[in-house]
């Protein structure tokens, strides 16, 4: 394949196809006319996989994403039956959570600066190594501090997402309409993997054992990984070394970040305590309506021209997070379903709105560092909201008030968001 040529962008000089260019076929073939006489679909997700490349990469970050939604289930699954204990699972996951938030800002940097396949599939490998030792402490009934120190050496996953969304920056920089749809996608992926990963995760472990659902997870995000690691024709180039510093520098940006924190809290509470109430096998199904909810607004939301502020998109979380309490005081498992799907349905516009607003702070030569950087709050958040959520569910006065977390941890973020002024005047991308 012709590599594309070298253009200037605020980051230097980089390969930056443009959005719509398709390379032209040799001629005497049977397509041989000119790009503009070839015209692109109306859909505009359908225009973006028209881009050379875009469907491979996509689906290899797809494959290494689906873990994401499966490690944290299968864990508690794993670790509350072994141990009896919700609390303790909790426990357990957001010590995984909290190492790589800590972790993942300087794997992000790694990749800005050594490049995706470099780094991509070494960090996934110590990661999946990890989830086996984790999952053989288990099955041993290992002492609890074995269990947080060796989901410590968890700390190695890659940012995916991030990846995916740098790729498309890098394809898109020129064009913001299609890049909002783009990180629409990307959000819908998200949760698309959110949503598929728990009801993989459950039923792997409870109509196989209770470590299939952590053996499988492992097997993707590695596998995925590689898939990735091949693509190198979307992939950005690496970032010229730069005197900025850290994008945490970047006026508005911490604000930004302790915003994403709180709404971390939302998710890591809704799973956990979500899951101790239903405690069965079709926990997984249940807990994905949440996901498939937030999959179906993040699609509209990508076509819609105009977006939504972010103090908008966090009142609407803090509303809609009443709903699965609500429906849990009836003690009724379909209701408590259509109570996940309602809420999650904030969840893709305020996380897409969020993104954009990273992605506008951030220098293009550190993007990936800053969006990890904001992956890195919500991870610190989910950590809190996951340890939160297992004692209120081990804890609680009746089995609807761990409901009551997520519920706080979303208003919270609409407080946050609003004494800081976050999204009020949004830089442009230096």
């Amino acid at each position: 394949m012709p590599q594309p040529d070298l253009t200037l962008t605020p980051a230097g000089p980089a390969l930056a196809p443009r959005y719509g260019e398709h390379p032209q076929p040799a001629p005497g073939t049977a397509d041989h006319r000119p790009a503009s006489s070839r015209p692109l679909p109306r859909n505009p997700y359908l225009r973006l996989f028209a881009l050379p490349g875009t469907r491979a990469f996509t689906a290899g970050n797809l494959i290494a994403r689906m873990p994401s939604g499966m490690f944290g289930v299968s864990a508690v699954i794993m670790i509350a039956g072994r141990y009896d204990s919700y609390a303790l699972a909790g426990a357990v996951t957001a010590t995984g959570l909290a190492s790589g938030a800590l972790a993942a800002p300087w794997i992000a940097r790694l990749v800005d600066r050594r490049g995706q396949a470099r780094v991509a599939v070494p960090a996934a490998a110590y990661m999946a190594l990890g989830q086996l030792l984790l999952l053989l402490c288990v099955h041993e009934k290992a002492p609890v501090w074995t269990l947080c120190l060796v989901a410590a050496a968890t700390a190695t996953a890659p940012n995916m997402g991030g990846m995916s969304r740098a790729r498309w920056a890098h394809l898109l920089w020129d064009d913001p309409d299609a890049l909002h749809t783009a990180n629409a996608f990307e959000q819908a992926a998200d949760e698309l993997c959110f949503m598929l990963g728990p009801v993989l995760a459950a039923f792997l472990c409870s109509m196989l054992f209770p470590e299939a659902g952590t053996l499988v997870a492992a097997a993707l995000l590695l596998g995925g990984a590689l898939l990735l690691a091949a693509q190198r024709s979307t992939e950005p180039p690496i970032a010229p070394r730069t005197a900025a510093g850290s994008p945490l520098r970047t006026r508005g940006m911490v604000p930004l970040l302790t915003v994403f924190l709180a709404t971390g809290a939302v998710f890591g509470s809704m799973e956990v305590v979500a899951l101790a109430f239903v405690d069965g096998p079709v926990a997984g199904p249940v807990l994905a309506l949440q996901a498939a909810g937030s999959c179906a607004a993040g699609l509209l939301y990508g076509r819609a021209r105009r977006t939504a502020r972010l103090r908008t998109c966090l009142a609407a979380m803090a509303v809609l997070m009443a709903m699965p309490l609500l429906a849990a005081t009836t003690g009724s498992l379909l209701a408590l379903a259509g109570g996940l799907l309602v809420a999650g349905m904030a969840t893709a516009p305020t996380m897409l709105t969020g993104m954009g607003l990273v992605q506008r702070l951030t220098p293009a030569s550190q993007l990936n560092e800053g969006m990890t950087l904001a992956v890195t709050a919500l991870l610190a958040g989910v950590a809190a909201g996951s340890a939160t959520g297992g004692w209120a569910a081990d804890h609680a006065p009746i089995p609807a008030f761990g409901f009551l977390a997520p519920i706080a941890a979303a208003t919270l973020a609409l407080a946050l968001c609003t004494a800081t002024g976050v999204g009020r005047r949004p830089r442009v991308r230096a």
